[in-house]
This record gives structure tokens, sequence and C-alpha cells, in this order.
């Protein structure tokens, strides 16, 4: 399929292709035309998909990278790509559970004032006070 139905199908630009492939991010050569045009398979579509979701979840290109010349080189390393994965899936926990502390502290705050709208008495909410300039 051309770059721009492979783009379609897999979410990511056309320009967001050809630098995956520049940086070493695909793991087998991407096809051409006699023209030169890319032409993407299925199998290239799925890899793609992962190294965007890899990317959407924070792990840096370098690390993107690594994966990929892991799978690229073959058997033998599988130790390696599973450690790969599994640091950056303690990572991605982190990060959720980090996001799950600020996102029930927002929860909190909604409920307060949701309560003191419905009560009638949100000017009673804490505000910094001001104090007169000079002081």
């Amino acid at each position: 399929m051309s770059i721009a139905e492979a783009a379609r199908r897999t979410g990511v630009s056309a320009h967001t292709l050809r630098y995956y492939e520049r940086a070493g991010l695909v793991v087998t050569p991407v096809d051409r035309t006699h023209g030169g045009r890319r032409r993407y398979r299925e199998f290239d579509l799925e890899w793609i998909t992962i190294c965007t979701r890899l990317r959407a979840t924070g792990m840096p290109i370098r690390g993107i990278r690594r994966y990929a010349e892991l799978v690229v080189a073959g058997r033998g390393n599988e130790g390696e790509r599973l450690e790969l994965l599994e640091s950056h899936h303690d990572e991605v926990l982190a990060r959720i559970a980090e996001l799950q502390e600020n996102l029930d502290l927002i929860a909190r705050k909604v409920d307060v004032y949701r309560g003191r709208l419905a009560a009638g008495d949100a000017d009673r909410l804490w505000a910094p006070r001001r104090t007169p300039a000079g002081d």
C-alpha cells in the first residue's frame, strides 16, 4: 500500500513514517515501487503501530531503536527484549499511579466545589487573603 494509505491506517503522518524509517525504527526495509515510492505491507503497519504505542507511552526514540535492533538481530536476545519491555512497563505503571493520585486530588476538589455550590456557600471556599499594599 502507498505511504498515504499506510499513514491513514496507522494514524501517523507520512512524515512520521519516513522519520521512523530514517531513525532506524523499522525492522524490515520498506519495499519500493520501480519508481522509488514506498510500498508498505501489513507487517510494516503492525510494527509501526507497536512503535507508535511505545512512543505514546513515553518510550524514548533511542529505546524504540534499541528494541528494533534487537528484533532485527533475531533469535537469542529475547531476554534482553523482555527486560527492555518490562522496564518500560514499570515506568508506565509508575506514571499511571502518579496520574491517578493527581486525578484523585482533582476529583476531591470537584466534589468540594459541587457541594459548596449546591449548599449555596461557595463564597466560603478558601482563597488567599490579600494584604494591603505595604504590609
